[in-house]
């Protein structure tokens, strides 16, 4: 077995800077997103670069479609190899070839390499998700507005903001301690010209 040493260490550090196979590119024939050869390049190749690995991928002779094996080659001259991938052609025209060769290419330097298109789902979800805490979030400041607009008195107007700062400050939102102050600071002020509730 060859020595890998400098390009296994080289590895790890370009692989530290890999980013997700985008899925850029559109399949007309089921309408849907994937991720093609160039965003999986993209995603790795300057990882691999900076780290002083070249990509190569290599073609055999192969009778029924195209034969893939992606090589990494270290600027020492290491160089380690992720093995063939057989890809049979649908067709045996130029057109044929042309799609199992890219379909090799980019199946062998995905598996090689230990990226994943991006889920396209999960980020869905997660857009969900955020928008729920955002709906959860706004609802909630209103119920304090709400609140502090309905204080009877000093006293009271004081137990809701200390409340309400309370929560605002353990989500670390910044945004909601100002509103609350500031909403505050408006009931205060209408306090003051008003008889039936005592200024804070």
């Amino acid at each position: 077995m060859s020595e890998i040493k400098q390009i296994a260490g080289a590895m790890v550090k370009a692989q530290r800077a890999f980013g997700p196979a985008l899925k850029t590119a559109t399949n007309p024939a089921f309408k849907s997103k994937y991720a093609n050869l160039a965003a999986c390049v993209e995603a790795v190749i300057d990882g691999l670069n900076g780290a002083g690995i070249m990509l190569m991928q290599i073609c055999h002779e192969c009778s029924d479609g195209v034969i893939v094996e992606t090589i990494f080659l270290h600027e020492s001259g290491e160089q380690i190899s992720a093995g063939k991938l057989h890809v049979p052609a649908a067709k045996h025209d130029p057109q044929g070839y042309g799609s199992a060769l890219t379909y090799a290419r980019r199946y062998s330097l995905m598996a090689a390499c230990g990226i994943a298109p991006e889920d396209d789902d999960g980020n869905s979800a997660k857009a969900a998700t955020d928008k729920q805490r955002q709906d959860a979030r706004n609802n909630w400041l209103a119920d304090q507005f709400a609140a502090i607009d309905g204080a009877l008195n000093a006293g009271e107007l004081k137990q809701i903001v200390s409340d309400a700062l309370t929560d605002a400050k353990h989500e670390r939102d910044d945004d909601a301690v100002a509103k609350i102050n500031g909403r505050a600071a408006a009931k205060i002020a209408k306090a003051k010209k008003q008889p039936e509730m005592e200024p804070v």
